[in-house]
């Protein structure tokens, strides 16, 4: 794709362009329900319909469905230029499901633009496959370059059939991470990088960990304050402030452009970013939600069970 091409596109990307978020809507498919990772600040509660968050949905569709849904927004949210993938879980750990969704929305709608938001930790084996299938923006959440302090934010990894905890476990993400980013970048996708800030553990870290996806290719950084969602390990910390980000985010501006109007969105957002309308397409009975949510039973107790 031509760079003047891909500017005009990412100029419709609410995520990507300042301007864009107050013009252009996005739909992010919950399609993802599986994680092959677990994030101490992370706890996916699928059915809370009144938080707005990562990793919360009120529903998961199976690529059918997303197809249904997806039409039905388009005729009522005429603005709509951006479909994505956000989870619940991570996009890559559910790629079937994401692709066949993609696939499924882009022969109904082929000027539509493309999105997804992983770990990172499958970004080697499946970088490719984003690149063919014709996704041109990515984001990628890195939260630090250390093992040490990844030990500290995540407290599992699930990485080809084996379970690696502690350091292990991020020198491994942390690994693929980089080099996913890398390989995105030099074959021309548009990489944005999130990074939780989370007191105590990565706050003076994040600098380093901004000049060095930039060195990678990436396009932009996205600090995100830490929500203490309950249930989580980091449920009782205290939520980042927006001055304390503004801070990180002025120092780190220096080095490569920043995202400033994130609203840490829910895994099934709908409608402009500042005002979700997710809430108005709902099914009346998400029946999908009680495959989901066993689904995430089955995962943890085989998690639990082998570490």
């Amino acid at each position: 794709m031509e760079k003047q091409e891909l500017a005009e596109i990412t100029a419709k990307h609410p995520c990507y362009s300042f301007d864009a978020h107050h013009k252009f809507a996005r739909m992010h498919l919950p399609v993802a329900p599986i994680c092959n990772i677990s994030c101490n600040y992370c706890n996916r509660k699928y059915d809370c319909v009144n938080e707005s968050r990562p990793g919360v949905t009120s529903e998961v569709l199976t690529p059918a469905l997303s197809l249904e849904k997806f039409i039905r927004v388009k005729a009522e949210i005429p603005q709509l230029s951006v479909v994505g993938i956000a989870g619940p879980g991570d996009a890559l750990a559910n790629w079937e499901a994401v692709t066949s969704s993609i696939q499924l929305i882009k022969a109904e709608s082929p000027d539509m633009i493309f999105c997804l938001s992983t770990n990172g930790l499958m970004l080697p084996h499946y970088g490719q496959d984003i690149i063919d299938l014709g996704i041109q923006h990515v984001t990628v959440t890195v939260n630090c370059l250390e093992s040490a302090i990844g030990a500290k934010i995540y407290h599992h990894i699930h990485y080809l059939g084996k379970y690696y905890v502690g350091e292990n476990a991020a020198e491994l993400l942390i690994g693929n991470q980089l080099q996913g980013i890398k390989l995105l970048a030099d074959n021309g996708i548009l990489v944005k990088v999130n990074i939780v800030m989370i007191k105590g553990i990565n706050d003076e870290h994040i600098p380093a960990v901004v000049k060095k996806v930039k060195s990678l290719g990436a396009l932009m950084t996205n600090i995100m304050p830490l929500i203490p969602a309950p249930g989580s390990v980091f449920q009782n910390f205290p939520q980042t402030s927006i001055k304390e980000i503004n801070a990180l985010r002025d120092l780190c501006q220096t080095d490569i452009p920043q995202m400033l109007h994130c609203q840490q969105c829910r895994a099934d957002a709908i409608g402009l970013l500042a005002e979700d309308q997710s809430h108005r397409f709902r099914s009346p009975k998400p029946e999908s939600m009680k495959k989901c949510n066993l689904l995430a039973r089955v995962y943890k107790i085989a998690v639990t069970s082998k570490i």
